[in-house]
C-alpha cells in the first residue's frame, strides 16, 4: 500500500481513539485540501498490509471499547484492493474499522470495502452538482451512488462536511446541503451522525513548497463555534437528536 502518513491517538475521526492511516492518492482537488501532498499515487511511502496490522495490534490496549483502525487519505478507494485485505485482516484482530472516504463509485471491489468496513465516514462537499464541481472538480453522482450501496447494505454511515467562509455557508448553500441529506434520510440511508467541519488553511504552507496555487488564498479560518451552530442547526432540521 502506498502510505501518506499515519496518526496515532488520533480522536477526530470515528468514534473513541483511533490508529489513522492516511492511504497516498486522490483524483479530487478540493479547493480546501490541506493536503496536496497526498494527491500523487506514487508517492509517499511504501507499508504492507501485515505491518500496517502489527501496529494497530500493538496499539488495542489504547482503542478501548470503541476505538480501532480509520483508513483515510488522499482518497483510500484508489488502493481498494489492498484496503479489503486491510480490513479483513483487522477484522480477524478483532479491531473496529473506519473508511473515511469522498465516495467513488461503486465497482465490485468498492461494494466488497463497504460491506467489510464497521463504519462509513462519508466526506459530503456540496449539495449540488454544480457546487460540488467548483469546489472538488469531481462528481457529486459517483458520492450519491456510493451513498446508494451503503444504504442497501444497510452500513453506519457518518457525513462531513468541510464550512468555509464566504465559500459555502450562506443560506442557499445550507439548504441545498440540508435537502441532499434530508433525500438521503427519504431514500432509507442510516445516517448516525452529521459532522461540520470548520475549514483551516494550515496546509496553504504546502502549496506553496510545492509551487501550486492555492484557491481560497485570503479566506480566513471557519470560526469553530460557528461550524458548531451550524451543526446544531442542520441536525435539529432533520430530526437528529
Amino acid at each position: 500500500m502506498r502510505i501518506h502518513s499515519i496518526e496515532t491517538l488520533g480522536a477526530s475521526d470515528g468514534p473513541g481513539i483511533r490508529m489513522v492511516i492516511f492511504l497516498q492518492g486522490c483524483s479530487l482537488r478540493c479547493a480546501y485540501c490541506h493536503n496536496p501532498d497526498s494527491w500523487d499515487l506514487k508517492g509517499g511511502t511504501e507499508a504492507s498490509v501485515e505491518e500496517l496490522v502489527e501496529r494497530a495490534i500493538r496499539m488495542k490496549d489504547y482503542f478501548g471499547d470503541n476505538g480501532g483502525v480509520t483508513i483515510s487519505g488522499g482518497e483510500p478507494l484508489l488502493q481498494a484492493k489492498e484496503v479489503l485485505e486491510l480490513l479483513r485482516a483487522l477484522k480477524r484482530n478483532g479491531i473496529h474499522t473506519a473508511v473515511d472516504t469522498a465516495g467513488v463509485e461503486p465497482d465490485e471491489m468498492v461494494t466488497q470495502v463497504i460491506a467489510e468496513a464497521d463504519l462509513l465516514l462519508v466526506d459530503l462537499k456540496a449539495g449540488d452538482e454544480k457546487s460540488y464541481k467548483s469546489l472538488t472538480g469531481g462528481n457529486l453522482e459517483a458520492c450519491l451512488r456510493f451513498l446508494d450501496e451503503a444504504g442497501a447494505l444497510g452500513k453506519r454511515i457518518w457525513i462531513r462536511h468541510v464550512l468555509v467562509p464566504g465559500v459555502n455557508d450562506g443560506q442557499e448553500e445550507r439548504h441545498s446541503l440540508e435537502g441532499r441529506l434530508r433525500k438521503l434520510l427519504e431514500r432509507g440511508i442510516r445516517l448516525d451522525r452529521i459532522e461540520i467541519l470548520p475549514y483551516h488553511s494550515m496546509g496553504v504552507c504546502k502549496y506553496e513548497k510545492m509551487g501550486i496555487s492555492y484557491k481560497l488564498h485570503g479566506v480566513e479560518d471557519m470560526r469553530p463555534e460557528k461550524a458548531l451552530r451550524v451543526e446544531k442547526e442542520l441536525r435539529a432540521c432533520l430530526g437528529f437528536n
